[in-house]
C-alpha cells in the first residue's frame, strides 16, 4: 500500500531538484530591491536582423522575444559560402528603414525603405510578409555564434531586391518555427536536468535550455534612458546618442543613477517577470553614422572608445564595454502585450556583477 508520506517526500525532493537545475529560478547571489518603479519609454522590434528598427507603442511579448523580432536575417554570398551580416561589419545595413503594416489579405507585412545614402534617385522600397508560407521554400541551415538552426530561403524576388541595393549578392532567410539554443554556460540544461527529464512525472516540469530567434544572445535587450543620458554627455551638447545604435527592445526611464542596471536581476512588468542573466557587451557598431552608413566622424565615431574608459566592467569580456542587460521571460511567463508607459519594477538585484560566458564571444 502506498504511503502518503512517500508521495509528499518525493514531491519535496522533486521541487528542490527542479530549483537546482532551473537556470531561470536560481541566480548567483541576489537580494530584494527597494521598490523602484520605472516606466517603459520605448519599444523596438527588428523584423530583419541588423536593419533599422520599428518603433512601436505596444508589442506582443513572448518567451522568444517580441513578436516578429529578428525572424529574418541577411547573408552575403561569397565564393567561400554565406556570411552572416551585421552592422559592425556591414554598416550599409543602416540604410534600410523598416515599418510594419497590415496587408489587404489581413496579414502583417514589413515595408523596407532603402534610403540609398541620401541619393533619392536610387532610393526604393519593397515589402515582405512577416509570416510567409514556407511550404515551397527551400531549407537553409545557418550558424549564429555557435548556435545553429534550420531556416528557409526567401523567394528570389526578395534576394534580388536586396542584392541590387547592396551591390553584391545577398540571401534573405526566414526563421519560421525554428529556434536557436542559448549557449550561456549557466543556462544550458545540466546533466541533472537531463536525468530528471527522463522521469515521466517530472519531464514536463524540467526546464529546458532557453531558445531564441536570430537575436544574438537573448530574447530581450533592456537599456536605461538614464545611462543613455550619460553616454550623450560624453559626446557633447550637439550630439545626443541615438538609442537605436544600442539595438534595444525595451528602454526604461526613471532609474535614479546611470549604470544601476548592471546589477538588476529581476524586473516585474504586470504579471510577467523578466530575468536578467547577463550584460550586453558592445562593439564597433556604435561608431557607425546611421545617416551616411559609414563609420562616424568626430565624437559620434568614438563612442566605443569613450565607453571603454570606464565601462569595461564585465570580467568575462574585459576589453568590451557594457551597455544594457540581456533578459529572459521568467518560468511562469506567457504571452502578453507590453505598452509604452507600462510600469516596470525592479524586484531583485545582484550583489555581484554577472559574468559574460557565451563560448566564442567571451
Amino acid at each position: 500500500m502506498s504511503h502518503p508520506f512517500l508521495y509528499t517526500a518525493g514531491a519535496a525532493v522533486a521541487v528542490v531538484l527542479l530549483y537546482q537545475v532551473s537556470p531561470l529560478l536560481k541566480s548567483k547571489s541576489t537580494k530584494s530591491a527597494k521598490t523602484k518603479s520605472l516606466k517603459i519609454s520605448e519599444i523596438f522590434v527588428y523584423p530583419i536582423k541588423s536593419l533599422r528598427p520599428v518603433k512601436l507603442d505596444s508589442a506582443i511579448a513572448t518567451k522568444y522575444g517580441f513578436q516578429h523580432d529578428r525572424t529574418f536575417m541577411l547573408l552575403q554570398a561569397t565564393p567561400d559560402g554565406y556570411k552572416n551580416m551585421a552592422i559592425s561589419r556591414y554598416p550599409e545595413m543602416t540604410q534600410f528603414l523598416t515599418s510594419i503594416h497590415p496587408s489587404k489579405a489581413g496579414k502583417d507585412i514589413v515595408k523596407i525603405d532603402f534610403i540609398a545614402f541620401g541619393n533619392q534617385e536610387k532610393a526604393k522600397s519593397t515589402h515582405i510578409p512577416l509570416s510567409p508560407n514556407t511550404d515551397d521554400l527551400e531549407s537553409f541551415n545557418v550558424d549564429m555564434h555557435g548556435s545553429p538552426t534550420a531556416a528557409f530561403k526567401m523567394p528570389d524576388e526578395h534576394n534580388a531586391w536586396f542584392s541590387s541595393c547592396f551591390g553584391y549578392d545577398v540571401l534573405l532567410i526566414y526563421l519560421g518555427p525554428h529556434k536557436r539554443k542559448v549557449l550561456w554556460k549557466d543556462m544550458i540544461q545540466t546533466e541533472s536536468a537531463s536525468l530528471l527529464a527522463r522521469i515521466p512525472l517530472l519531464s514536463s516540469a524540467v526546464p529546458k535550455t532557453p531558445e531564441i530567434t536570430f537575436a544574438d544572445c537573448a530574447p530581450y535587450l533592456v537599456v536605461s534612458s538614464t545611462s543613455l543620458d550619460d553616454v550623450s554627455s560624453r559626446l557633447g551638447p550637439d550630439e545626443p546618442m541615438d538609442v537605436t545604435k544600442f539595438r534595444p527592445n525595451i528602454v526604461l526611464s526613471g532609474a535614479e543613477d546611470a549604470w544601476e542596471e548592471d546589477f538588476w536581476a529581476k524586473l516585474r512588468l504586470g504579471n510577467i517577470e523578466l530575468v536578467m542573466k547577463h550584460n550586453c557587451v558592445r562593439c564597433a557598431s556604435l561608431n557607425v553614422d546611421y545617416a551616411t552608413g559609414k563609420p562616424g566622424t568626430g565624437a559620434s565615431g568614438q563612442v566605443l572608445k569613450k565607453l571603454q574608459k570606464d565601462r569595461r566592467v564585465d570580467s568575462g569580456t574585459k576589453w568590451s564595454p557594457v551597455f544594457g542587460r540581456y533578459a529572459f521571460w521568467g518560468p511562469k511567463g506567457g504571452e502578453c502585450v507590453l505598452k509604452v508607459g507600462d510600469e516596470a519594477i525592479v524586484t531583485e538585484v545582484n550583489e555581484e556583477r554577472t559574468v559574460f560566458n557565451w563560448p566564442g564571444l567571451s
